[in-house]
């Protein structure tokens, strides 16, 4: 049921204006009956405001708009563990004359700097929405995503031109040592990638970070490899070869990652959404007629956004009904934050 003064928008629950800006909860345009009586007949004020959509829509503002944030266990060990098997492989790596084992020590620093990044954007983003940030800080996460890609494509960098130069020149390797770090390296790197658990499955910032710990278990793996068969038949440049295909692995996760990155950045559809299923959803509430200026964005790596407008009937359904129902099936395909406008048939 529309109010006076509505100017057609649906806001998702937790979403309300500032204070001096009030405007009907359910926010929606509607050139049907008049201001005070409903298209199903019920005049009383008390029933529009007791509807499911109005109480929803009643909910704190900065609840809306606050990234939902995991636990900080998982950020805290992964960069204990990880700064303390870097410092280890370095030693091991230099003293021992393994390029393989540098590699993977500075892919693990790089996840280091990565997994502080995600861990100080995911803080960031759990701050609440202000007058300024109105939408919160959760595009932080994904900020952090861009720079983490952009740093492992560097270490991958220096490990592939270190690798080149080994290559003509082959360094006596002690594989025994070696092949302990290497070992070492997979066992924490895939502890870690565990303490994500399931919070990764819906963040880009945190899947970033699962990514690559277990690449960095594979790169630990193929170290680990090299170093027993370089022991085996003292084939030292097969370090260095070693150390290149680490390079380009290492390459390989940070432009996966820098794509996604950018795609979020650009307001790309997220993955796993389906415009044409948003689409047929919509269409098919009681009453609308066609869909149009539909998007769908991340507004962080784990909250998704969308705004639409319907045409509808205005005498088929209450609006108040329609805008309940389409919230509802939205949320189900996981968009949880609807801002929709209710337009009548030209």
């Amino acid at each position: 049921m529309a109010q006076p003064n509505d100017h057609g928008h649906s806001h998702n629950p937790g979403h309300s204006h500032n204070p001096g800006h009030a405007q009907n909860p359910g926010h929606s345009q509607n050139h049907g009956p008049g201001p005070h009586q409903s298209p199903a007949g019920n005049n009383s004020p008390g029933a529009s405001a007791s509807h499911p959509a109005v109480a929803i829509q009643r909910q704190p503002h900065p609840r809306q708009h606050q990234h939902r944030s995991g636990s900080a266990t998982a950020f805290r060990w992964s960069v204990i563990l990880n700064s303390g098997l870097s410092a280890l492989q370095l030693v091991i790596g230099f003293g021992f004359g393994s390029l393989a084992l540098i590699g993977d020590a500075v892919h693990n620093l790089g996840d280091v700097a990565g997994l502080l990044l995600g861990w100080g954007a995911e803080r960031l983003s759990s701050r609440a929405p202000d007058e300024r940030f109105t939408y919160g800080y959760g595009r932080s996460t994904q900020l952090a995503s861009l720079a983490n890609a952009v740093l492992i494509l560097m270490a991958s960098a220096v490990v592939l031109m270190e690798g080149i130069k080994r290559l003509g020149a082959a360094t006596e390797v002690i594989s025994t040592p070696v092949a302990w770090a290497a070992a070492l390296g997979i066992a924490v790197n895939l502890f870690s990638a565990r303490l994500f658990g399931h919070d990764s499955s819906h963040d880009l910032n945190r899947r970033a970070a699962v990514i690559h710990l277990l690449g960095d278990a594979a790169v630990s793996a193929a170290v680990l490899l090299s170093a027993i068969v370089v022991g085996l038949t003292h084939w030292y440049w097969l370090d260095a070869a070693t150390g290149i295909a680490v390079g380009l692995a290492v390459a390989w996760t940070g432009w996966g990652l820098l794509r996604d990155a950018m795609q979020v950045a650009l307001d790309a559809v997220p993955p796993g959404i389906e415009m044409a299923a948003v689409d047929q959803v919509l269409r098919g509430l009681p009453g609308v007629l066609d869909v149009h200026h539909l998007h769908v964005w991340g507004m962080s790596t784990s909250q998704i956004a969308l705004t639409a407008h319907m045409v509808r009937r205005p005498l088929d359904v209450d609006d108040m009904d329609l805008l309940h129902q389409a919230k509802e099936r939205l949320a189900e395909l996981g968009i949880a934050h609807s801002t929709i406008q209710l337009e009548p048939p030209s």
